[in-house]
């Protein structure tokens, strides 16, 4: 595992977006596994940069993200398939086609977390991105009792909840349940990208990293993978 601390989120950003894109310059028909809410932001921004100035070309990218609220169709402006393409998708020339977001709508969503699983299998991620919630969640994967391998899905937390209520109208409009990738898809990935920001990430992320491997800190089994970047800002 490698471990980098800087100074602010800029920095942190930059250096997430710069790992990305080396990933895109050395495969560019590689596969992104990418994350929401805000941590991504910045590292979002930068890559959008890059592509608009030509220094990035994502036109053979593929990607497959984590998670999706239950309900919520993908033109709903809380949605995660919304928040990629207004914060990454539209600003670069990916193929749209072959950008993948868990059917938060789907009538049968076993059936939905079936078929995600099997598309993570057959396209394989190449790096995955992470940010971690202050409770140890990656992706929607909350504490538990046991890792769940499979996309599954899952009654969020209510500290899950409440972070995100800032981004609704209300927490009683925050949706309750998600679609998300499990523990078996985040570890197929050959590398994966992990960003913290703030203070309040610190503790976790020792309980994490340093702390035993417990389903009750989903992140801790992070420590099993043979190939760990996470970069850590303070401020």
């Amino acid at each position: 595992m490698k471990f980098i601390t800087v100074e602010n989120y800029e920095t942190l950003s930059r250096k997430a977006a710069a790992i990305i894109a080396a990933e895109v310059i050395a495969k560019p028909d590689c596969v992104l596994g990418l994350a929401t809410g805000s941590s991504p932001v910045g590292t979002y921004k930068n890559l959008s940069e890059w592509c608009k100035n030509g220094d990035l070309d994502f036109s053979c990218v593929s990607s497959i993200n984590l998670d999706e609220y239950t309900g919520l169709d993908g033109s709903n402006d809380q949605s995660y398939r919304y928040f990629m393409n207004n914060n990454l998708f539209d600003h670069i020339n990916i193929n749209k086609d072959k950008t993948f977001v868990p059917n938060g709508k789907a009538t049968d969503i076993k059936a939905e977390c079936e078929a995600y699983d099997n598309r993570i299998k057959e396209m394989g991620i190449d790096i995955q991105l992470l940010g971690i919630g202050v409770d140890g969640h990656i992706g929607f994967n909350e504490p538990d009792e046991f890792f769940t391998k499979e996309t599954h899905q899952v009654t969020l937390d209510p500290s899950t909840i409440e972070a995100n209520a800032r981004f609704f109208e209300s927490i009683d409009d925050v949706p309750k349940t998600a679609v998300t990738m499990g523990m078996g898809g985040i570890m197929s990935a050959k590398k994966v990208l992990l960003i913290a920001n703030g203070q309040n990430k610190k503790d976790i992320l020792e309980k994490a990293f340093y702390g035993p491997i417990d389903p009750k800190v989903p992140a801790s089994i992070l420590q099993l993978h043979p190939d760990v970047t996470v970069i850590f800002s303070e401020n």
